[in-house]
């Protein structure tokens, strides 16, 4: 992965895509300072909190996974596709551009990197606002892409795009798994009045069973701790998700006859 991501950041960089920001050096008048200013090195540092990972092509080699993504998200933000250049052509210098795309650059940045990252492991991408998620487990992830049709966005649809980034981040923790499924479980709890006639009362029960007794959302004695938070955590997950789901159409459906 790491040699792939670096013929791709190579071809990418020679190609113009990062001197916007990153600048570029020339043969006769030495750097040219991007808009991040001189250091590569320090942009990344303030940006990622990390030290040693610039210049890329140098240190790419000696990348963790965490290393990578981050290195990924990061030149996600500072891509710009090249509208204006010319090729100086003494001592094959390369590409001087003056004119950028963003848009453009991170659309086709993203559709590269995703080409890398979704054979990889378990399946990653690289999402529309640049952060590296995880696909979900095999035979889950049409319920990541699927519409959330809702008449309340911002009750419903973005608290779940907001736990559904928090749950598949790369580096997501337990911790952070955990907050994402109160998050949907919190959700419910707001859809809970709008489901009464739609679900039985031994159906709402069951929903909020999970949340309230399995140390999600309280911490008490009482709450069942002692299961395999990565397995356990996926399942509710899902579970909670699809369940809005079903619920915002079942809602929708008993509103359309009224």
């Amino acid at each position: 992965m790491r040699r792939l991501f670096g013929e791709l950041f190579g071809y990418l960089e020679d190609e113009g895509y990062f001197q916007e920001a990153l600048g570029y050096e020339c043969v006769d008048v030495g750097f040219v300072a991007g808009n991040l200013g001189r250091r590569t090195e320090g942009a990344l540092l303030l940006a990622v909190r990390k030290e040693n990972l610039a210049p890329i092509r140098e240190k790419i080699k000696y990348y963790t996974e965490e290393d990578l993504f981050d290195v990924i998200e990061f030149l996600f933000d500072h891509v710009s596709k090249p509208t204006e250049r010319h090729y100086h052509d003494y001592s094959n210098c390369g590409w001087h551009c003056s004119a950028f795309d963003r848009a453009a650059g991170r659309a086709e940045y993203r559709e590269k990197i995703n080409e890398l990252l979704e054979p990889f492991q378990n399946g990653y991408e690289l999402s529309e606002a640049g952060e590296v998620l995880a696909l979900g487990d095999h035979g889950l992830e049409p319920l990541h892409a699927a519409p959330l049709p809702s008449t309340d966005p911002e009750n419903v649809n973005t608290r779940v795009e907001a736990a559904q980034a928090k749950f598949r981040r790369h580096r997501s923790t337990y911790s952070d798994r955990r907050d994402a499924i109160r998050d949907l479980a919190d959700v419910l709890e707001y859809l809970r009045p709008q489901l009464d006639g739609v679900l039985t009362n031994k159906d709402d029960a069951a929903l909020f069973n999970i949340a309230n007794n399995f140390a999600i959302r309280h911490h008490n004695e009482k709450q069942q701790a002692g299961y395999d938070k990565a397995i356990w955590y996926s399942w509710i997950f899902y579970f909670y998700l699809a369940t809005i789901h079903a619920a915002v159409r079942l809602i929708d459906k008993k509103k359309s006859k009224v």
